[in-house]
């Protein structure tokens, strides 16, 4: 019998168990069942989750990386998959994922861990507690997520499976986007400089294999520099190029194709508004007059060869994604956690956030949705000023929120990205969303802050 100390977990799925294995065993289901909260990363991996098939982890400790590797055993095919530890941090691991039918579109699943921690008895001492907490947390948010995606792709389970091409696939929305479209069931194909992509382009040098896009059903375009570093002229040229220039790239050869993909949905951001006060925004609002709206507006227009061509056409103006492993939020969490966090600036101006499974909602809504074409502001139903959003981060973690940053601090810092960004005011409204009937899965801030750092 397995030895140590066992963390169970059940939950009734609205799908059959049929269906329910399939997701896991699709590629994508790995980084889906991930959390920002608990971070790891797939340093190799052969084969799926058949029998003999090995996956080796990096997981961070502190500022070393330790590695993890696991062999999958147990496989019946349909019902239940098991994970063994080869070599990690456990002196013993057995990860049993069983999918129980209930009936004909419901099941159960089953996660049971079995683990014992190295050097008893001061391993339980020291980190059995802390162990047993942080395996609950994650069972209990890969359930929620689980579920939470079978339902949406179940909105759309009547029509077709596409192939989706998609530029910016390896960055912090892009990489979950792909996954959550390929263990729906989607082929993805991916748009890419380096290696390992589907697809070559190089946008500066205006290079994209468009053959390769000849029947693609979809695109998705979310290729672009970070903002969220100092506007130095150069990152400031960059972040105006990197958008300009490969929007143009892909919409004149979606164009050119003789096949057409039926959608292009196209990054943009609520920075189009430019900093508005407590002004509140839709789509149809007019556009700012600040370095980010001008390029929000240019990167926007550089999609009209494709719409010209007869392509639908949605422009996702992003606000700010909520997930503790890249973002806002990833910046904001750790001052927090040590006690030494506070609102930004005055707290006055007007933060439109979203999280990360909402924005994968709604720009898979978008994706299926033919009416749904032109701007779309991807944020949730209920922004909030600095000052709130500080306190309720500071409520959700069960930390102190004793300790702001002035404006002033922040412009020394980061310069004109500060205000550009951090500072400023924008309340924004999801009105093409609701409109179109889209539901929000955390309409508020305190349940999207719980869901993403696994506090629910």
């Amino acid at each position: 019998m397995p030895r140590g100390t066992v963390v169970q977990r059940r939950t009734e799925m609205p799908v059959s168990a049929e269906a329910l294995f399939a997701w896991h065993e699709r590629p994508g289901a790995f980084e889906r069942l991930t959390p920002g909260f608990m971070p790891a990363r797939v340093l190799s991996r052969s084969g799926g989750i058949t029998d003999g098939s090995r996956v080796t982890l990096g997981i961070p400790v502190g500022p070393v990386t330790t590695t993890w590797e696991m062999e999958h055993v147990g496989y019946v095919q349909g019902r239940e998959f098991r994970d063994v530890q080869r070599s990690g941090p456990f002196a013993h691991w057995e990860h049993i994922h069983r999918m129980e039918p209930l009936g004909d579109s419901t099941s159960v699943l089953d996660d049971r861990i079995t683990y014992a921690l190295p050097l008893p008895p001061f391993g339980d001492v020291v980190a059995g507690w802390f162990t047993r907490e942080r395996l609950e947390r994650l069972l209990q948010w890969r359930h929620a997520l689980t579920k939470l995606d079978l339902e949406r792709h179940a909105q759309f389970a009547a029509q077709p499976r596409l192939r989706i091409a998609v530029t910016g696939a390896s960055g912090f929305l892009g990489t979950s986007l792909c996954a959550f479209l390929t263990t729906g069931g989607h082929s993805v194909l991916r748009i890419g400089r380096g290696r390992g992509n589907d697809v070559h382009w190089d946008p500066a040098r205006g290079q994209l294999d468009a053959s390769a896009l000849e029947g693609v059903d979809a695109v998705i375009h979310l290729a672009g520099s970070s903002v969220a570093e100092r506007w130095t002229s150069e990152h400031k040229r960059s972040i105006r190029e990197s958008r300009v220039q490969s929007t143009r790239l892909i919409a004149q050869a979606i164009a050119k194709l003789t096949r057409k993909p039926r959608v292009l949905l196209s990054g943009s951001a609520i920075g189009i508004y430019g900093s508005r006060a407590d002004e509140v925004l839709d789509e149809s609002s007019t556009l700012g007059d600040d370095f980010l709206a001008d390029v929000g507006r240019e990167w926007e227009a550089e999609t009209r060869a494709a719409e010209d061509a007869g392509v639908r056409v949605v422009h996702l103006r992003t606000g700010i994604v909520l997930n503790p492993a890249g973002g806002a939020l990833a910046k904001m969490v750790t001052p927090f956690q040590a006690g030494v966090g506070g609102k930004l600036g005055s707290g006055a101006q007007w933060m439109s956030w979203i999280s990360r499974e909402d924005w994968i909602g709604a720009a898979h809504h978008a994706l299926f949705t033919d009416t749904v074409r032109g701007a779309v502001n991807l944020v949730g139903p209920e922004p909030v000023t600095a000052a709130t959003f500080a306190a309720t981060l500071a409520r959700v973690l069960g930390r102190p929120n004793l300790f702001p940053v002035p404006a002033f601090a922040l412009k020394t810092l980061f310069g004109e990205m500060a205000a550009g960004t951090i500072l400023a005011s924008q309340r924004v409204m999801p009105k093409a969303l609701q409109t179109s009937g889209f539901a929000f899965a955390h309409p508020s801030l305190a349940t999207a802050l719980r869901f993403e750092l696994g506090l629910l």
